[in-house]
């Protein structure tokens, strides 16, 4: 992980339990008797995650109806300050300037834009296509002092278009960030939970994965999943090379890089994949910016 992300080393539950008392009814014991918790529960994960957005973020309230995607903190984190110090190696920009950066497909947890604002103090503005979403985004941001009115969340009423509607004329950002659907079909994206629940040694409960995709569609799948998707950004990402200095994304599987890297050259787009690991988890994040752009 990165040398500045406070979450290289074991989480101190004890701590953020403090911050967040409804965490430690999920704390428990690992073989070796150290305190963890059961990363295969949905239920878990989110409290231990907004137990650090409560205790390391000034989050003063944050609330996620069943079914939405839960926002990992520390790898979001990740990301932003590896967009943090790629920025400042390949433009020469101070690492303390104060950025504006854009969330495509911020979803109803708005993690990048709450992260951006409140661990680096940039300026942050979220776009998003679900209408649900973007008024439960929205309502944490107005449930917090530091938060209210200083991030913008966007909703991009037309799914045929990702950065169009959404940067608006003249409006000028330093990097974009997109966390794109992973799978082809809600069919793949179950399948892959039950794959990922039997590698942590935990039984696959049908029923409670079938739970957890309530409202997800948009956030966990799309035809062509994200090369696909990655495929369009890129696309799209052209007609506003000269409105953002670097454009970026994360990629899951190393198969997508291929057509990935064919749709860059064809922009004849500047790109570096940067290797991103987390844990036992390997993902890379995707950057490319254009000569003629900022």
């Amino acid at each position: 992980m990165h040398l500045e992300n406070p979450y290289s080393d074991r989480y101190d539950l004890k701590r953020l339990a403090i911050h967040h008392p409804q965490l430690q009814e999920h704390i428990v014991l690992n073989p070796s008797g150290e305190e963890t918790i059961d990363f295969s529960n949905s239920a878990a994960v989110y409290e231990l995650n907004k137990a650090m957005l409560l205790a390391d973020f000034k989050v003063d309230k944050y609330e996620l109806p069943m079914g939405y995607l839960i926002p990992p903190v520390p790898g979001r984190l990740e990301y932003l300050l590896h967009i943090r110090e790629f920025l400042s190696e390949q433009f020469n920009i101070d690492k303390n300037t104060k950025l504006r950066g854009l969330d495509i497909g911020s979803g109803a947890n708005g993690i990048y834009c709450i992260l951006g604002l409140q661990h680096f103090n940039w300026t942050m503005v979220g776009a998003e296509c679900d209408a649900n979403s973007v008024e439960i985004a929205k309502a944490n941001m107005q449930h917090t002092k530091s938060l209210k009115n200083k991030i913008e969340i966007r909703h991009q009423e037309n799914k045929s278009f990702l950065f169009k509607n959404i940067i608006k004329t003249d409006e000028q950002f330093d990097f974009t960030v997109c966390n794109p659907p992973f799978h082809t079909s809600k069919e793949d994206a179950f399948r892959g939970s039950q794959r990922k629940i039997n590698n942590l040694g935990r039984e696959f409960d049908k029923k409670e994965i079938a739970l957890n995709f309530e409202g997800q569609a948009n956030e966990l799948w799309c035809n062509g999943g994200e090369a696909l998707f990655i495929k369009r950004l890129i696309k799209e990402s052209t007609a506003f090379k000269n409105q953002v200095k670097v454009f970026s994304t994360l990629v899951s599987k190393t198969d997508s890089l291929a057509s990935i890297d064919k749709q860059l050259k064809k922009a004849k787009a500047n790109s570096y994949v940067l290797p991103m690991d987390l844990g036992n988890k390997k993902s890379r994040i995707v950057l490319w910016w254009f000569d003629s752009g900022l």
